[in-house]
């Protein structure tokens, strides 16, 4: 396999410094790391995005983080390894990834039940990291990037 181009955030100059910036303020902010990880593999599993589940999985593997939850985060609806704040992140994380399968995207019923669990500070990092995640799965799957040839 081989990407269409070099990675666009590499070819346009002092594009990947803000958007590296960025994912350094959000992991840096008070949703926990953990539920970050757990957010960034479920969007990249929806977007299909090899390069980034392969990259997460191995950052959270060394973060600490268990084999069945990363294995069980497409069914963590089911899976009982997930707290209610996780839930809530991923719910908020799936509707905003798929904006365009349902008519109400982000119903109130997922927006009060992620804002149950975390402040609207939190919330504005929830937002801003899905919509970074989405970046990158987008970036990568557009230009075909190779899981494991680290293209960032």
């Amino acid at each position: 396999m081989q990407a269409r181009l070099k990675n666009p955030a590499t070819l346009v100059p002092d594009a990947l410094a803000p958007l590296m910036t960025l994912g350094k303020i959000l992991q840096n902010g008070k949703v926990p790391a953990r539920t970050l990880g757990l957010v960034h593999v479920r969007v990249s599993q929806i977007n299909g995005c090899a390069v980034c589940l392969e990259l997460h999985r191995l950052q959270e593997k060394k973060g600490g983080e268990h084999d069945d939850r990363l294995l069980l985060v497409s069914a963590w609806r089911d899976a009982p390894s997930f707290t209610e704040a996780e839930r809530a992140a991923l719910a908020l994380a799936e509707a905003e990834t798929r904006l365009a399968d349902r008519e109400d995207p982000v119903s109130n019923e997922v927006w009060k039940e992620a804002a149950r669990h975390y402040d609207e500070q939190s919330l504005a990092e929830l937002v801003l990291y899905v919509a970074l995640v989405n970046l990158y799965n987008r970036v990568n799957v557009t230009t075909r990037q190779v899981a494991g040839a680290q293209s960032w």
